[in-house]
């Protein structure tokens, strides 16, 4: 057995304090600070939670100096290329692939759970046409736990609502863009799997047939698996937080995709194509606003280029990068906003100064010109990220509720306000 490691601390008044140290499978190491207050009085000031680790976690793994990413142990390469979203989905929730009875199951939940009750229907109605698709879905998942109100037991079998609000949220995605540009709602089709059905409710009107294209199919796939997990970010933390208070999944899962709404997070591929369309409208060439973004002129921000977490190169990318060729290719689709996209990643993916800085196209960039050229809306980005990181987030509370150590999330603070004062009467001050 292993010789236990520990850090020591030396405080001010010069006290020592012994801090064990935790090493992950991965050889990952972590100062254990959970005893510190209450052996100093002391507690640990990390704006952002840059440095510090919130939970164990056995659900991804993730490397962002050698461009790693690893679902349950199986390296996300080997899952975009082989498997499915709802392989993958069984994969992040029960820790395992699927056998084929296990997986068969699973599928045929997942196609009995589309549904959503029709009196949930009125609730598109009475949104306003202009209301974000995010607002939509976020007050409709969090309307789920009325409609299940078992959801509210802590001790009830969790594995049905994680099975409808897997099949639901694309339902409901899909009613909120139809609901959008005043379309009629298009129910799921049970002949239809999980992505081709996704596609049928999106893109298909009672007038006529629509046939979904299997290259289309298998980059929906691609981009929700990509998608699926990727560690304690915002969201998933707030997941996490949510849930630690023992609320139910349905409203967990809504205030992640609240978190996520937030541009900082799950915006980025929205922004790429609003600084094409920035771009075009400015009458510059890409090649200009390259050197614009190399000379810093006017703080000309590049989007879709490196990533917090990657130095080298994001994994994902890769992956999409391929799959973008392909879909352009099978579309024949004629966009200015990609004939940009595709020149500025030429040239960025051979200029000296992106490549010293590592600025390589991350999958915020291809995701952006993978959904535009699928017909789907800037406004309905999110709405897909939020669909794909839905089993991720799922995961994440599972794991949370069965580990016997969870403690309802309370962080600290330093405190920077005023010294006591005493109330002065109003005709005094």
């Amino acid at each position: 057995m292993a010789e236990k490691q520990e850090a020591k601390l030396t405080l001010p008044d010069g006290k020592e304090v012994k801090l064990p140290v935790i090493v992950g499978t991965e050889d990952e190491h972590a100062v254990d600070i959970s005893k510190l207050r209450a052996e100093s009085g002391y507690i640990t000031l990390d704006t952002g939670f840059m440095n510090t680790g919130s939970t164990k976690s056995a659900i991804t793994y993730l490397d962002g100096e050698q461009g790693i990413l690893r679902y349950r142990g199986y390296p996300i390469e080997e899952l975009a290329e082989k498997s499915n979203f709802v392989e993958v989905s069984y994969l992040l929730i029960n820790g395992k692939l699927p056998n084929e009875r296990e997986r068969k199951d699973f599928g045929t939940n997942l196609t009995r759970h589309s549904l959503i009750h029709e009196d949930m229907h009125n609730f598109f109605a009475g949104f306003p046409p202009t209301s974000h698709p995010m607002a939509v879905i976020s007050a409709m998942v969090t309307s789920l736990s009325a409609y299940y109100p078992d959801s509210l037991d802590r001790d009830t079998d969790v594995s049905i609502h994680i099975t409808r609000l897997l099949s639901k949220l694309r339902t409901i995605a899909a009613f909120a863009y139809k609901k959008s540009i005043g379309q009629p709602l298009m129910y799921p089709k049970n002949s239809l799997n999980y992505c081709g059905n996704f596609l049928h409710m999106m893109f298909a009107v009672p007038s006529e047939d629509y046939e979904v294209s299997p290259i289309l199919e298998k980059a929906v796939n691609q981009l929700l698996i990509l998608h699926a997990d990727h560690e304690q970010n915002c969201s998933t933390s707030t997941v996490r937080m949510v849930g630690s208070s023992g609320a139910n999944l349905y409203a967990s899962i809504a205030a992640g995709i609240l978190a996520l709404w937030g541009p900082l997070h799950g915006g980025a591929n929205q922004a790429v194509i609003e600084m094409l369309e920035g771009i075009q409208k400015s009458g510059i060439s890409y090649k200009q606003f390259l050197e614009d973004v190399k000379s810093k002129k006017d703080n000309t921000r590049l989007m879709g280029f490196g990533h917090r977490v990657y130095k080298n190169f994001d994994p994902r990318a890769k992956i999409l990068k391929k799959m973008c060729d392909e879909v352009l290719a099978h579309l024949g689709v004629n966009d200015p906003l990609l004939d940009i996209a595709k020149s500025m990643e030429e040239v960025a993916l051979k200029d000296d100064y992106f490549i010293s800085k590592k600025l390589y196209p991350n999958v915020d960039f291809y995701s952006g010109i993978i959904y535009r050229a699928l017909g789907i809306p800037t406004n309905m980005f999110t709405v897909m990220f939020a669909l794909g990181r839905l089993p991720g987030w799922i995961a994440h509370w599972k794991e949370m509720v069965e580990d016997k150590d969870t403690k309802i999330g309370r962080p600290r603070q330093i405190y920077t306000g005023d010294k006591v004062r005493h109330y002065v009467p109003i005709e005094q001050r």
